[in-house]
């Protein structure tokens, strides 16, 4: 059973590559599209169930896909596509998550959010860039800062620690 890339010719890598890159901007693209014209929810114990409920949803889809990528002949391309669900939705679920509190307590942040301004404000967390143009307030807004901060480097990083190490695990074993 063939567990790489390695017997095929160069034709097969580029559609390969292709249809990875298209399942790549497919799975963003839904994100990112789910994220736009949902409506986002208003309340302090709703927001913090939410984030409860879509961390342990991140949980469960990194398992899901970990068990998936076991599953396939071409382990490293699914773990990409899997990274490619996982990250967005982790994105997505903190920039609702800044939008909700923002718009149930208004003054929660430096200045009111729209929904891009919130993903704006989730990315800049998450790359640590950190321009301060937006900037928590309220301790309601610090918590979630902390706990979307705390969330990048563990969460992201054992997210794919985890589908890395079970595509390299899948790729040696030939299981």
């Amino acid at each position: 059973m063939a567990t790489s890339l390695d017997g095929l010719d160069r034709r097969q890598r580029s559609r390969l590559a292709i249809t990875a890159l298209l399942g790549v901007l497919v799975r963003v693209g839904l994100v990112l599209g789910l994220y736009a014209v949902l409506p986002m929810g208003r309340g302090t114990a709703r927001t913090w169930w939410a984030l409860v409920l879509g961390l342990l949803g991140f949980a469960v889809l990194v398992a899901w896909e970990a068990r998936a990528v076991l599953r396939t002949e071409r382990p490293g391309l699914r773990a990409v596509l899997a990274l490619a669900l996982a990250i967005p939705i982790f994105i997505v679920l903190f920039a609702a998550l800044y939008y909700s509190l923002e718009s149930f307590q208004p003054g929660s942040l430096s200045e009111p959010l729209t929904k891009v301004d919130a993903l704006y404000l989730t990315v800049t967390v998450a790359a640590t860039v950190g321009f301060g143009d937006i900037t928590p307030v309220s301790a309601s807004a610090r918590i979630l800062a902390t706990v979307h901060m705390v969330g990048n480097l563990v969460v992201l990083g054992a997210s794919v620690k985890v589908l890395t190490a079970v595509a390299q695990h899948r790729r040696t074993s030939g299981a």
